[in-house]
């Protein structure tokens, strides 16, 4: 019987491969193809259209590196043909095995409309069904020449990511442009064919089942006549009836499928091509919808929508019909699928904001899933956000990938940092591009970690990234596996239609608690610093820009930049893609995103020196504003006091044996000869915060080769090898005066240079550390070390409206494998009474060790800071050149202390020029109830939103005051500033005409306050 098998299975795939597929498009005739090559940029169709062609043939060269060419075939249909399906066969020179990575083709009629994608996978035309005959052909392709930067062996460096070092070879080679005679029953059989092969191979060799549809394989076999294929398929295709219609057990698994095509918005390809990698799929897209009428088709990211809305409106009018229908579905409710790690607070919330309002406005649809197939881990803030934003189901996959331990769940509630559970679905079939193979499906059944207790799981299902989505070989297997015996039951469903059935199936689903983190690709949270800077900067930014005009659009009648800001917040959030922030795209992308950071800067600078001159009244002096959270030096958060007295009692004094030692009254920094910080000791305890023997600001050099996904991680076995760079061309006195002290350091090491600046300024507890990098290595991984002189098994790290808990220790595999991880604008360590914090201005990825001293049994915990890296692939030139770092050390500071020197480092002090003092929007009595935005509702009414937060894990209350010059009426708002129906119980009038609250650890609040009608 084993030979049996093996015979058939054999024949099976040889029968397949030489003579049932090959004999769908059974007769051909060529076409006819001209050719023109635009210069440069992509240009509009209209002149795509009507340049001239030049003859080209199959076998001929096409297309340099990132270009577009537009191909022209033409011909006729011969009379014989009359009365048969009849589609054209355009291959650009595709490699099957490279879906979404290579060129691809958007196909026009002569009028200009499109008709569809070509993809690897998606090569097909239909002409006419059926044919007249006689009927003359004319279409044209707008061809890509994406050059394969992903290849077989995928991690080379490639100077192909760059326009200006790709050169102009030709990338491929037209290989067939053809009519061709489509024979549908012979399709058929070769997907009746396929389904049965494939599900055969994954039954058990000993179970009946298997066996049935062997024999039934071999009867079709001998029924078909391979010098007749079309003349015998439908016979075959009786042989195979019984056992294709052999309905499942009741016991089966259900897998939803949702058609689906993961466009990232720039990878190994620049923006604007993926603005045509989505008008092309969507073409794909809304043409099968309508020849498949059970089929139903998901697409996320609200700025893909725009994008098509604004460049292809032929399309988009395809796209808004099929919405209408309810089978093309608006997915996930956020502008891109981002990242979720380093976004900040308010971004993360408008990733929300920005993409449901889109699908509100644009199709009525209310989004109640966030759909985030391929991010790169989860921060523990993200369940409230997604509550507040009016959803409550999240899917993503791409947890699966983590390298040590396997997650337990496929179905389960997550619940975040403030007690926040959102019902969520990792689908068991381990991909986002399902493509309805056996093998998948039957890994799916196999993998689902809940199963006794559910039975549904989720399949998005379709070639990503230009493969060109969801294929009609893809809805015939759906169709064959709906009901079929020994295979999980399919049927296409919207998203929500399946978590609303998976949630009523397992409301008692296990609870998995804190950030959802992927074991792997740690290094996206350093990998182009430039990129991740440039988001922080225009975080900063745009906070400063919405407090101040609204500031001055109430307290001096400046009209609102309603429409500026809103067009910034999307290019900022487009640039949090998860590709583009965690730096993982060519060098394209990221110098794109650094020309566009340095843009939006402007535009916002700006923005905010326009607001403060209308509030700071000019005349003389000058004015000091306050965009943090907290009071500072006189000066109340969210205003502005006329530039006081500077401070005093700075010292900087030589220290024996070389080096400086630096006292403000808090703090005494002694810095030695190597310009290593040996010793910071605070004033008010006495207490010493470096370690004994050890030494902080210490710059430390790892060799950075991973195993794979040279841009994407870092394995643990870098920390096997360190250098520390101790040694200094320079150490001296940068500043003296008696409001600041300063020591310069310089060192060189490699091909590089660095040069820090440890600066102390009067009245301030932390020491500030400035680091130049002028950086030339090549896979390197450049870490700042403080070992700190203190014990405790866990510290905190802030996240998006709050921090996080992470341990020191490795007691376990799962806290081992989290050793780079991510924070904001801090971590944390604290012993009773006592603690440290590392503040930074823009770096995420940090890693926290820890050791037993022998001669003392103390503990040294060291954290450290994740500078730059060096990797070769995608972006052979990673980083290189200038960069600037600034971080903070505070000793003795508690969570609250963290959480506000985090604040004031990003985001200083502005002075300008005038005389007026400026009186908040919004106070609030307690500092533990951060303000993280102050802003005019988007809907032009003039009302003024707040949101605020708890932002040390404890409950707090609060007294919010306004001077807003409205009703006094407030409402309780989800993100979209939509009021809430169910209001939460910690916010109430006070009798004082405040606002008293009452929040619960890390509790989100908006509220809405009304201001008179017409806006400003």
């Amino acid at each position: 019987m084993h030979d049996d098998r093996r015979l058939t299975e054999a024949r099976l795939k040889r029968v397949l491969d030489e003579r049932v597929r090959p004999a769908i498009h059974p007769e051909s005739v060529p076409l006819e193809a001209g050719i023109w090559t635009a210069p440069g940029e992509p240009v509009p169709v209209a002149e795509g259209l009507a340049a001239p062609r030049t003859p080209v043939a199959v076998g001929d060269a096409w297309g340099a590196p990132w270009g577009t060419s537009w191909l022209t075939v033409s011909g006729r249909v011969p009379e014989a043909w009359a009365g048969r399906t009849v589609e054209a066969l355009i291959d650009l020179g595709f490699d099957a095995n490279m879906p979404g990575f290579q060129c691809e083709g958007l196909v026009y009629r002569p009028d200009g409309s499109p008709v569809k994608g070509l993809h690897p996978r998606n090569q097909w035309v239909r002409i006419a069904s059926p044919a007249a005959g006689g009927e003359e052909v004319l279409l044209h392709v707008e061809a890509a020449s994406n050059p394969v930067i992903l290849d077989y062996h995928p991690f080379l460096p490639t100077e192909l990511g760059e326009r200006e070092t790709a050169g102009d070879a030709p990338q491929y080679r037209l290989a067939r442009l053809d009519l061709a005679v489509f024979d549908e029953t012979v399709w058929q059989l070769v997907t009746d064919l396929e389904v049965l092969g494939e599900l055969m191979a994954e039954l058990p060799v000993e179970g009946a089942r298997r066996w049935e549809i062997l024999r039934a394989v071999d009867r079709a076999l001998d029924a078909l006549d391979l010098q007749d294929v079309g003349g015998t398929a439908a016979a075959a295709r009786e042989r195979l009836a019984g056992v294709l219609s052999s309905p499942a057990e009741p016991s089966a698994h259900r897998i939803s499928a949702v058609g689906h095509a993961h466009i990232d918005s720039a990878w190994l390809w620049p923006l604007h091509e993926t603005v045509r990698k989505v008008a092309r799929t969507t073409a794909n897209m809304t043409a099968l919808l309508e020849d498949e009428p059970d089929f139903v088709y998901a697409m996320s990211q609200a700025q893909q929508y725009a994008w098509i809305k604004e460049h292809r409106p032929e399309v988009y009018a395809r796209v808004k019909k099929a919405v209408a229908e309810g089978r093309f579905v608006p997915a996930g409710g956020m502008w891109v699928e981002s990242d979720t790690n380093m976004p900040g607070s308010e971004a993360m919330a408008r990733q929300f904001v920005h993409g449901k309002r889109f699908f509100l406005e644009e199709f009525g649809v209310e989004n109640e899933e966030a759909w985030l197939p391929d991010t790169f881990g989860f921060a523990g803030g993200l369940p409230q956000i997604i509550r507040a934003a009016g959803a409550k189901w999240l899917l993503t996959q791409k947890i699966s990938w983590s390298q040590v331990n396997s997650f337990p769940h496929h179905t389960f509630w997550w619940e975040g940092i403030d007690g926040t559970r959102i019902f969520t679905h990792f689908p068991p079939i381990d991909t986002y591009n399902c493509s309805m193979q056996g093998k998948e499906i039957a890994h799916a059944v196999r993998n689902f970690k809940d199963k006794g207790r559910a039975r549904h799981s989720l399949a998005p299902t379709g070639w990503g990234d230009g493969g060109g989505g969801t294929t009609r070989e893809m809805v015939a297997k759906a169709a064959r596996l709906r009901d079929l015996e020994g295979s999980a039951r399919v049927r296409w469903e919207r998203p929500a239609e399946f978590f609303a059935r998976a949630e009523a199936e397992y409301p008692d689903a296990p609870v998995w608690v804190g950030e959802l983190y992927l074991e792997l690709h740690r290094a996206t949270l350093t990998s182009q610093a430039r990129t991740k800077q440039g988001n922080r900067a225009a975080e900063n930014l745009l906070r400063e820009a919405e407090l101040w005009s609204a500031t001055a659009a109430v307290r001096a009648g400046l009209p609102y930049p309603y429409e500026e800001l809103d067009q910034i917040w999307k290019t900022v959030l487009l640039h949090q893609f998860h590709d583009i922030l965690p730096g993982s795209s060519i060098a394209w992308v990221h110098r794109e995103a650094e020309r566009t950071y340095a843009a939006v800067a402007g535009e916002l600078t700006g923005i905010v020196e326009r607001a403060q001159r209308a509030l700071a009244g000019g005349g003389g002096g000058e004015v000091v504003f306050n965009a943090a959270p907290h009071a500072r030096a006189g000066v109340p958060a969210g205003g502005a006091r006329p530039a006081g007295p500077v401070g005093g009692g700075c010292t900087v004094e030589a220290a024996p044996g070389g080096g400086y030692v630096l006292s403000n009254g808090l703090l005494r920094v002694t810095v030695d000869a190597r310009g290593l910080v040996v010793s910071v000791v605070e004033s008010v305890s006495g207490r010493e915060t470096i370690a004994p023997g050890a030494a902080a600001n210490l710059l430390q050099l790892h060799p950075d080769f991973p195993n794979m996904w040279d841009a994407w991680d870092v394995d643990r076995f870098y920390r096997n090898t360190v250098t520390d760079l101790t040694e200094a061309e320079e150490v001296t006195v940068a500043v003296d005066r008696p409001d600041t002290v300063a020591v310069r350091v310089t060192r060189s090491f490699g091909s590089s240079r660095a040069v820090q600046t440890l600066t102390l300024a009067s009245g301030s507890g932390r020491l500030d550390l400035d680091t130049e990098v002028d950086w030339h290595e090549t896979e390197k991984f450049l870490k700042l070390a403080f070992p700190l002189d203190i014990h405790t098994d866990r510290y905190a790290a802030e996240t998006q409206f709050g921090h996080l808990h992470r341990p020191t220790h490795t007691n376990t595999s799962w806290e081992a494998a989290k050793f780079e991880a991510c924070n904001h604008r801090f971590v944390h360590l604290e012993e009773p009474g006592w603690g440290v914090a590392l503040v930074t201005a823009s770096t995420y990825g940090h890693d926290v060790t820890r050791t037993v001293r022998a001669e003392d049994r103390g503990t040294t915990t060291t954290v450290r800071a994740s500078l730059l890296r060096a990797p070769r692939f995608p972006d052979p030139h990673t980083d290189q050149g200038v960069h600037r770092f600034r971080h903070a050390l505070v000793p003795g500071a508690g969570v609250g202390d963290a959480v506000r020197e985090g604040y004031r480092v990003n985001l200083p002090e502005r002075r300008v020029p005038g005389h007026a003092a400026v009186e908040p929007l919004v106070s609030v009595d307690e500092d533990a109830v951060v303000v993280s935005a102050v802003k005019l509702a988007d809907d032009g009414s003039g009302d003024v939103v707040v949101r605020l937060y708890e932002s040390q894990g404890g409950r707090a209350e609060a007294l919010l005051t306004t001077d807003l010059g409205g009703s006094g009426e407030v409402a309780v708002c989800d993100l979209l500033e939509r009021p809430l129906a169910e209001a939460p119980q910690g916010a109430v009038r006070g009798a004082d005409g405040g606002l008293r609250l009452r929040l619960r650890p890390f509790e989100l609040l908006t509220l809405r306050f009304a201001r008179p009608a017409g806006g400003v």
